[in-house]
């Protein structure tokens, strides 16, 4: 009886720390993960070439409604044609598996872009959840932001109010807006970790 109680315990704990392991999250202040990713064009972003630069992580699913919100209004959009004019890199991730809401081709999530005026520097196709897993993303959307020097800086949601009501929008503080402000004026993120709503990712797993 022992002997059950002790095998049993100890397959727990290995099956707590593999799914510890699997959706690891990063912490602040820390190098980010480094990781290698496909684009919608077929290219390869390899994040450590991106040195120099400010990133922006933004975990998207286009059929999830608080997706939806940021983008019909266009908060997110203008977001990313403001960030990409200060010569920051921000990359869209679809960490949505095949046959779950919210997976795409490539060719299908430039055309959505286009669509919705979003001017991202490129989505980054993560079908296998790899790097979802290894930054911990739970919801669509959830961004994180990592300086030039590679480390993490912001983890968290867009903003404070969790909703899919765009008029909640102008109320809102804006988590993401203040973070790159910060960043600019050579500052501290004020907030540098925030709770993330929306959609569950919809990895295969």
């Amino acid at each position: 009886m022992f002997l059950h109680r002790l095998y049993k315990l100890a397959f727990l704990s290995v099956a707590f720390a593999m799914a510890s392991t699997a959706f690891a999250e990063p912490v602040v202040d820390k190098p980010a993960p480094a990781f290698v990713g496909t684009a919608a064009d077929g290219s390869n972003i390899k994040l450590d070439d991106l040195r120099g630069k400010t990133v922006v992580l933004e975990w998207t699913n286009h059929e999830c409604p608080f997706v939806v919100k940021h983008y019909e209004s266009g908060n997110i959009p203008d977001l990313q044609k403001d960030a990409v004019a200060k010569g920051i890199v921000w990359l869209q991730v679809i960490t949505s598996a095949p046959d779950k809401q919210g997976f795409v081709s490539g060719e299908t999530a430039k055309k959505l872009n286009e669509v919705r005026g979003a001017t991202p520097t490129n989505t980054v196709l993560d079908q296998d959840g790899k790097i979802g897993k290894l930054y911990g993303a739970t919801n669509t959307p959830q961004f994180f932001i990592i300086n030039p020097e590679g480390v993490l800086v912001y983890k968290g949601g867009i903003d404070s109010i969790p909703s899919t009501s765009q008029s909640d929008i102008p109320k809102a503080e804006n988590y993401v807006k203040a973070a790159l402000a910060d960043l600019a004026a050579g500052k501290k993120v004020a907030k540098s970790s925030t709770k993330p709503y929306g959609c569950s990712v919809k990895y295969a797993s």
